[in-house]
């Protein structure tokens, strides 16, 4: 292997982008010889995953230390200890720290200290860790949140990312200043809860406080887009970033988890089936182009076939278009765990079911796509990305980063053509 760290990212945008900043230290602290596995704890199956990996990547890698990190090896530390392929098991807050890694390098983690996991609930400080740079050459991703402050029933995250804590709006804007400077044209905002941002800060900021910000703050910024949102938290100044700024980008990505009430209050939610059917009505109202994605889960226990059957009519209520479905798994140590579970087989055939039903709005989505001019943010030289996030294959190749204006004809169901 080379000198210099081998990284394996499971999980989500957010771990990717601590990724990147773990090169950064890793290399700084001239550590070598080293894999490192970053986790991820959202479901039983991605810790399985994760097992998974690391023995892959002893076997490619005999003589390599082998670290693992992550969201996993927050919540469960010791069931990554104990594998006879892991040399250490580095805390989410961890591997945040220069220290961690100067340490590593030095050999003082390993044989004596095996396992560096601290209380993640005891962490105060916020995200401090600015990326310029990460994703595409077109497209970046900014870290304004970590953790979360609600316990919803099924999940284990905040074990895992511990309490929410925001980065100051100036220093993000001063981020965002850099990027556009150096060339990017979309912003992602992105955390565990975004919309939860400002809430540890003086005076109390919301989400759209910031949006409104960033686009006053940064007028050659061209696109900024929101990650996962929690639409019942959504507050007026960003309702009206949506009505208003052209550049905030029309798709956002809502943390819905299901459609039937009873479900949602065993979940411990905080909205109603109604409360999303509002909130999308409204959006679209003031953005009429604006579509929405959204994570749901199929299978949660005590979910009966006349529940779930309320979170497919959901996808239609809410005019849902892009779907990220979890079939539920149950996490030790959370409550949903204690509850009374549905039959695997049973998940897993509803979960299919939810996929088909996103697949056939992706694709009306995209047919009613055809014959339109949509503005693409070109992510490779033939492959790009509408507004409303959908792909676009170009026949003819295009400047790698620009934004074309591009008349689509045709889709084969999954992305569109121009």
């Amino acid at each position: 292997m080379t000198a210099a760290p081998q990284f394996t990212t499971l999980g989500c945008r957010l771990n990717a982008y601590e990724t990147e900043a773990m090169k950064a230290m890793t290399a700084e602290a001239g550590l070598e010889g080293t894999v490192i596995v970053n986790t991820c704890a959202v479901t039983a199956e991605a810790v399985r995953k994760a097992r998974q990996e690391i023995r892959r990547l002893r076997r490619e890698h005999p003589t390599a230390r082998l670290i693992v990190t992550g969201c996993a090896a927050q919540t469960e530390p010791e069931t990554f200890a104990t594998m006879d392929e892991v040399d250490a098991v580095i805390g989410n807050a961890e591997k945040m720290r220069p220290e961690t890694w100067r340490d590593l390098a030095a050999g003082l983690i390993g044989d004596c200290e095996p396992v560096r996991v601290d209380d993640i609930m005891s962490v105060s400080e916020t995200a401090g860790h600015l990326i310029d740079g990460f994703g595409t050459r077109s497209r970046a991703y900014v870290q304004v949140q970590n953790g979360c402050d609600h316990r919803c029933t099924f999940c284990i995250i905040p074990y895992g990312r511990g309490n929410s804590r925001s980065v100051p709006a100036g220093v993000i804007v001063e981020q965002i200043k850099r990027l556009t400077d150096r060339g990017y044209n979309e912003v992602v905002l992105t955390g565990v809860d975004l919309t939860s941002w400002g809430a540890d800060l003086p005076a109390r900021p919301r989400l759209g406080d910031l949006v409104l910000r960033i686009l006053r703050l940064v007028p050659d910024l061209p696109r900024l887009r929101i990650s996962s949102i929690d639409s019942i938290e959504a507050d007026e100044a960003l309702m009206q970033a949506i009505a208003t700024e052209s550049r905030l980008m029309p798709h956002l990505h809502l943390s819905l988890q299901h459609g039937d009430n009873l479900i949602l209050k065993r979940m411990k939610r905080r909205h109603a089936r109604e409360d999303a059917i509002r909130f999308t009505e409204e959006a679209r109202k003031l953005r009429p182009d604006i579509t929405f994605g959204a994570d749901l889960i199929a299978g949660f226990p005590t979910e009966t076939d006349a529940h779930f059957e309320n979170t497919l009519k959901l996808v239609e209520e809410c005019n849902l278009t892009w779907l990220h479905v979890f079939p539920y798994s149950p996490r030790q140590g959370t409550p949903a765990a204690r509850m009374p579970q549905v039959d695997g087989r049973t998940i897993k055939a509803r979960a299919a079911r939810l996929r088909a039903a996103g697949e056939a709005r992706v694709q009306g989505h995209l047919a009613a796509q055809v014959g339109r001019t949509h503005r693409v943010l070109m992510e490779s030289d033939t492959i790009g990305r509408t507004e409303q996030f959908a792909e676009v294959i170009f026949a003819t190749p295009q400047n790698e980063s620009t934004i074309v204006t591009a008349r689509i004809r045709g889709t084969d169901g999954t992305r569109l053509s121009a």
